[in-house]
């Protein structure tokens, strides 16, 4: 089965075909911004410009507008191409990453917007302990549980903490899609931004 893999829910847009669990090629840029002009360009690069039977896509939390971006192009591709689309957690696959090197339990800290940082917790099995939030950092020293910590604030987070940290300052990445379980897949396309929206209706 061919599968591709769009990620865009960070400063980090990367795009991954598979051949099952086997990478075939695939594209990784730090962007910031720019989203929408390099992702399909991106895909476009890849074997067959990245034809496949199955579409992974970044459900978030991450950037509002390169979640939305991702979930477009997936969407599209999987009508056009007749395939499956599936969704996953943005932190499950970073809290993946660094499982396969750090087999033990993981506090991910991501930059939220704001000022605020997206925190959750996972245990060394790549479980998810509890829900992710948008906290304010003081907040998220109170959350953070365990030594290990992962993500693009993960570094910020250690200085604000009292105790001996490993800091990961990992992003999100396509290529390492084949480490997710199916049981973290979904066809519930959703985004998930982990925070209210910012725009409110005007009170009566």
């Amino acid at each position: 089965m061919r599968i591709l893999a769009i990620e865009t829910a960070t400063e980090a847009c990367s795009v991954a075909l598979f051949d099952d669990a086997k990478l075939v090629e695939a594209r990784h840029e730090v962007l910031g911004r720019g989203h929408a002009e390099r992702l399909v360009p991106m895909i476009a690069e890849l074997p067959g410009k990245g034809r496949a039977d199955r579409i992974l896509v970044s459900l978030g939390p991450g950037s509002f507008t390169g979640v939305r971006i991702g979930l477009a192009v997936a969407r599209a591709l999987g009508i056009a191409w007749g395939a499956e689309v599936l969704g996953y957690p943005t932190l499950e696959l970073i809290a993946a990453i660094a499982g396969a090197d750090h087999a033990e339990p993981v506090s991910i800290c991501m930059n939220g917007g704001h000022g605020e940082w997206f925190v959750q917790n996972y245990d060394g099995y790549g479980q998810a302990e509890d829900e992710v939030r948008s906290l304010v950092p003081d907040a998220a020293t109170q959350a953070a549980r365990h030594r290990v910590l992962v993500g693009n604030r993960a570094k910020e987070l250690a200085a604000l903490l009292e105790k001996d940290t490993l800091v990961l300052e990992l992003t999100p990445d396509a290529r390492a899609a084949y480490l997710l379980h199916e049981s973290s897949l979904t066809s519930d396309l959703a985004p998930l931004y982990g925070r209210g929206p910012d725009a409110k209706l005007p009170s009566k």
